[in-house]
C-alpha cells in the first residue's frame, strides 16, 4: 500500500473511532467529513448543551504534499499521538495549530 493511501485510510480509522464516543452531556451529534480527492478531514460536534449551540471542529486533519497537518485538535489524548501510535512517523506529521517558530520544539515535523 502506497504511503499517501495508507494515511488516508488511519486518519479516517481514527476519527470514526472518536465519531463512536458520545459526549457526556447535551445532545450533542458527532459528524464526519472526508473529502479524499483533496484530502481533508474533520469531524464535527453539533448539537445543544441547555441553551447554548454547540458547532465546531473536534479534530481537523489535511494531508498536503504527503504531508499531514493537523489543523485542530480538541481531543484529550492528541490526535497526532495516536497517529503516531499507528505508525505514521512523527517527521511526517505537522501541529498545524502551533506557531512556526514554535514548532521545532514539539517532536513533530516543522512544515
Amino acid at each position: 500500500m502506497d504511503k499517501l493511501k495508507h494515511y488516508r485510510q488511519i486518519i479516517q480509522e481514527v476519527l470514526t473511532e472518536h465519531s463512536q464516543i458520545k459526549p457526556a452531556y447535551g445532545e450533542i451529534q458527532m459528524k464526519l467529513l472526508f473529502d479524499v480527492e483533496r484530502d481533508h478531514y474533520q469531524l464535527l460536534r453539533a448539537g445543544w448543551l441547555e441553551e447554548r449551540r454547540i458547532y465546531g471542529p473536534l479534530i481537523h486533519i489535511d494531508i498536503e504534499n504527503g504531508t499531514i497537518w493537523v489543523q485542530y485538535d480538541g481531543t484529550e489524548v492528541g490526535v497526532a499521538n495516536e497517529l503516531v501510535e499507528r505508525r505514521i512517523p512523527r517527521e511526517d506529521i505537522v501541529l498545524a495549530y502551533h506557531s512556526p517558530l514554535l514548532r521545532q520544539y514539539d517532536g513533530f515535523a516543522v512544515s
